[in-house]
């Protein structure tokens, strides 16, 4: 394929083509800003370390895991995601470029992580890395961090697939949203979104809910691959009270729920079975390419950034301290729900009072000075890999990256 210079085409916050070089330096600025890793425990040889699966590696808070795992906690093992790879007229989606730069990442930090493109949902993957912790790893896992975000699932006993709605529930919600005309403009304008009707609940709750995490555990543990002291976390969100209408009290958090109830059966199991745990992970609001679709979301956002400025804590960061609680490194801190909670910088009184107070008065006359509208745009375009500091948009690149060989 030969090499072009990119620019970003992109219509409201999705953007048709990737940078694969900002892809790569927005991974190796991730992975510069994790905190220095943990001693290594006594006796752990160097390049051993805790065999991990990371389901949903590729993006957002799931690709924050894996970075951190691999620095903070010298993770190997699998991360699993699920990309389009390049074509003649398209680029590859940029968690296929991010996935490429992890993998180097992994390679020059000395620790072995296969990384697996394909349905997290199907059983043959679920078949894939069972045999892959067998053959390659041991024969034993000792975590796994769940962070999919998708819009249908296939359940493999039925053949049915669900999908996923993002709707209120009972009563039609409006809110504000922020969005962006062609040439960057700002514009805070209401939107109306419908209730859930029929079977939106119970089908957003089987594609986003536990059903999945649990079936990970089930298989893994019926090929008797849970190691003594195996703990699993999945990665969920709560937020504020402005967007709750919508999100966590909408079909979105109905699944939200449905995650934590099976957290809660998944933790009472494993440590009847190996001496494990199973928790939720709530972390902090941040631009990810899930959190851009929802209305309200992106608005709430760039204000909470207008409020707490860089005291708003990355991903990379919140995940550096789940791998610490994971592994021992810290106390475990949980809430009265036994969840992990990365999002307490974000829900202080005092914040919310101040991005409630910016809500109110958000208009497009007035969204300037009350968010941080820079930061965001940025963000939004830095998941594509643009507006990373430090590249030549200029310079022609090569697209035809390849997914990482995992042969032995």
């Amino acid at each position: 394929m030969t090499d072009r210079v990119l620019t970003p085409r992109n219509r409201g916050f999705l953007f048709l083509d990737s940078h694969p070089v900002g892809c790569r330096q927005l991974v190796a600025d991730m992975w510069q800003a994790c905190p220095a890793p943990a001693p290594t425990p006594s006796g752990v040889p160097e390049g051993d370390g805790p065999v991990a699966l990371v389901i949903g590696s590729s993006a957002g808070y799931g690709l924050a895991a894996t970075l951190a795992g691999l620095k903070r906690a010298g993770i190997r093992g699998i991360a699993v995601s699920f990309e389009k790879a390049p074509t003649v007229r398209r680029t590859a989606t940029a968690g296929w470029y991010r996935t490429a730069a992890t993998a180097d990442i992994a390679r020059a930090a000395g620790r072995d992580l296969v990384f697996l493109n394909g349905d997290a949902f199907s059983d043959s993957m679920k078949d894939q890395v069972a045999d892959l912790i067998e053959q390659r790893f041991g024969g034993r896992l000792d975590y796994l961090i769940y962070s999919v975000a998708a819009p249908r699932r296939t359940d493999p006993d039925t053949g049915a697939t669900y999908a996923s709605v993002l709707k209120p529930i009972g009563r039609a919600n409006r809110t504000k949203t922020l969005a962006f005309d062609d040439e960057g403009v700002p514009e805070v304008r209401e939107v109306e979104t419908a209730p859930a009707e029929g079977d939106d609940v119970r089908q957003t709750v089987a594609v986003m809910g536990g059903a999945d995490w649990e079936r990970w555990i089930d298989h893994l543990a019926g090929r008797g691959l849970l190691a003594d002291g195996f703990a699993t976390a999945a990665l969920s969100y709560i937020g504020s009270s402005l967007t709750a209408a919508l999100y966590r009290q909408g079909t979105i958090g109905a699944a939200k729920a449905d995650l934590e109830a099976t957290a809660r059966n998944l933790n009472e199991r494993l440590d009847k079975t190996v001496g494990g745990r199973a928790v939720t992970s709530v972390n902090g609001a941040a631009v990810t390419q899930s959190s851009t679709a929802i209305p309200g979301i992106a608005l709430y956002t760039g204000l909470l950034r207008g409020v707490l400025g860089d005291d708003l804590v990355p991903p990379i960061q919140q995940l550096a301290v789940l791998w610490d609680q994971l592994t021992g490194v810290a106390p475990l801190a949980l809430d009265d729900e036994g969840r992990i909670r990365l999002d307490t910088f974000e829900l202080t009184d005092e914040v919310q009072a101040a991005v409630a107070e910016r809500w109110e008065g958000a208009t497009t006359a007035t969204i300037a000075d009350l968010a941080d509208l820079d930061w965001f745009r940025a963000e939004v375009r830095r998941l594509y890999g643009f507006s990373v500091p430090g590249v030549d948009y200029t310079a022609p690149v090569a697209t035809d990256i390849p997914w990482p060989d995992h042969a032995s």
